[in-house]
């Protein structure tokens, strides 16, 4: 694994394909070119010159690049970004009409959303990456993202007397701002929720580790995408 990481951070000519991605990080999160570069130990100049594509960093750089915005080295080095308002939105948009989800449950939903719209389009909703953990397939940001929304009033999180997170609307059937998610993405969301709706946390994460992409992952890895589409229709979600 660590000699696949080394060849793609120095293969020729990669800069060009993920200083794109690095620098929408950076502007995503409105912080300055010195500043990253201070976190990477290099000059503005020399930082500069990696968000031009015209420098290539070395593993150690790309490692303390993933770690400064808490990114999986693996999405630098497909060099997709991530849509973190919209994921934030996926979130809302299961929890309407006053729902609510256990925590990892809603994990696993927001999960087959974006394996079901790769299924259908080869490419993710979100534009997040999953990691294999204990309880299913979950991005590394999942459980800031929902803190996130926690402290800032868009989402409830009250625990049950067994222990069970719950996560809820903060103002039950509001109207919620799902400005980045199309009709045909709604659609689909509606869909895994229906399907899902009234089941325990514990089937749900039984499906999900019968899957493809869990089962051809080790522990801890990124799962693929791309083996969802091995599966058939109705074991996507």
């Amino acid at each position: 694994m660590f000699a696949f990481y080394t060849h793609v951070i120095y293969t020729v000519g990669m800069s060009t394909k993920y200083a794109p991605f690095i620098k929408t990080l950076r502007l995503k999160r409105g912080l300055s070119q010195a500043t990253v570069a201070g976190k990477l130990g290099l000059s503005r100049q020399s930082y500069m010159a990696v968000e031009r594509g015209t420098r290539e960093m070395t593993l150690q750089e790309a490692e303390k690049l993933c770690d400064f915005y808490a990114i999986p080295i693996e999405e630098l080095s497909n060099a997709v970004v991530p849509q973190y308002e919209k994921y934030k939105q996926m979130i809302l948009a299961f929890l309407r009409a006053g729902k609510k989800i256990p925590k990892t449950k809603l994990a696993k939903l927001l999960y087959f959303a974006d394996f079901a719209w790769y299924y259908k389009k080869l490419e993710s909703m979100s534009g997040m990456r999953y990691r294999k953990i204990q309880y299913g397939p979950v991005p590394d940001s999942y459980f800031r993202i929902i803190d996130e929304m926690s402290d800032s009033g868009e989402i409830d999180i009250t625990q049950t007397e067994d222990g069970a997170m719950l996560i809820s609307q903060t103002r039950s059937g509001a109207r919620v701002d799902l400005s980045e998610i199309s009709k045909e993405e709604d659609k689909l969301i509606k869909n895994v929720e229906e399907k899902w709706r009234g089941k325990k946390t514990a089937e749900i994460v039984d499906f999900t580790h019968k899957q493809f992409p869990y089962l051809y992952a080790q522990d801890n890895e990124i799962v693929s995408y791309a083996l969802i589409t091995q599966e058939d229709p109705h074991e996507v979600y």
